[in-house]
């Protein structure tokens, strides 16, 4: 089959001045940043063999070789934080009802994301490879920084996580229970939107964004000739490690 009679992908562009992200729409997670959008489309045709372990996980078919059939549906403008580093902004169609079967496949991706996560830190070393200019999080620190990060998602979909430790693992599963049933509430099914909530699409891609980008990082950032996710994991004693499947 050649590939122009082949299903192209939809994608998104968020551009700010000056880093642009290309995001998938339809693979939550699936999204690579750059200075240009030439860059960004380009990084995220590479990436997407590495997102298919994922969707394996999820049950889902993913072609590996799908980063060559992309195609720009649309495109938004980004803000100070699209520069900072992170995807800022809602799809108009964030705000539309969606499906029994589009919400229950976009939970076992989230479900398989953090899954896929707790392997990539089970198999890193806890010291990882430094920057060119030295800097860079260790593996735990990463760690801590996603948990806590994930509490903060939550308050913007309107949960409570006042009496929760952002970086406590053992505090993590119900605040994931909570993101999941959360997220199953689309603005369509709300009365009146509450102001400065995050539609529940774009939460969805924005966890999974952050959980894929520094998974990947640790990947990247893992001893030259580390073991793959095949392999057997590293032996760790972090309770930042031992959050089971069944928690997320």
């Amino acid at each position: 089959m050649r590939d122009s009679d082949r299903v192209r992908e939809p994608i998104y562009l968020e551009s700010g001045a000056k880093r642009v992200f290309a995001c998938s729409i339809a693979w939550p997670g699936w999204a690579r940043s750059a200075k240009t959008e030439a860059a960004a489309l380009a990084a995220l045709a590479a990436a997407a063999p590495r997102y298919g372990p994922i969707a394996d996980l999820a049950g889902l078919g993913f072609d590996r070789e799908m980063g060559q059939r992309i195609t720009v549906v649309d495109r938004l403008l980004g803000d100070t934080t699209t520069d900072f580093g992170a995807p800022s902004k809602a799809l108009p169609r964030d705000f539309e009802t969606q499906s029994p079967e589009q919400i229950a496949r976009d939970e076992s991706l989230l479900r398989a994301i953090w899954t896929w996560f707790d392997r990539v830190l089970s198999l890193a070393p806890a010291e990882l490879r430094k920057g060119p200019r030295g800097g860079g999080r260790d593996r735990d620190d990463i760690a801590r920084h996603v948990l806590a990060a994930e509490s903060v998602y939550a308050r913007k979909i309107g949960i409570d996580t006042s009496r929760s430790d952002r970086v406590d693992p053992s505090a993590q599963s119900p605040i994931r229970t909570a993101l999941l049933s959360r997220l199953q509430i689309r603005p369509a099914d709300l009365k009146t939107p509450t102001a400065g909530r995050w539609p529940a699409p774009y939460a969805l891609r924005r966890i999974a964004w952050h959980v894929v980008d520094h998974g990947w990082e640790i990947e990247d950032r893992s001893a030259p000739g580390a073991q793959g996710l095949g392999a057997t994991p590293h032996s760790v004693a972090s309770p930042l490690l031992a959050s089971s499947e069944s928690e997320v």
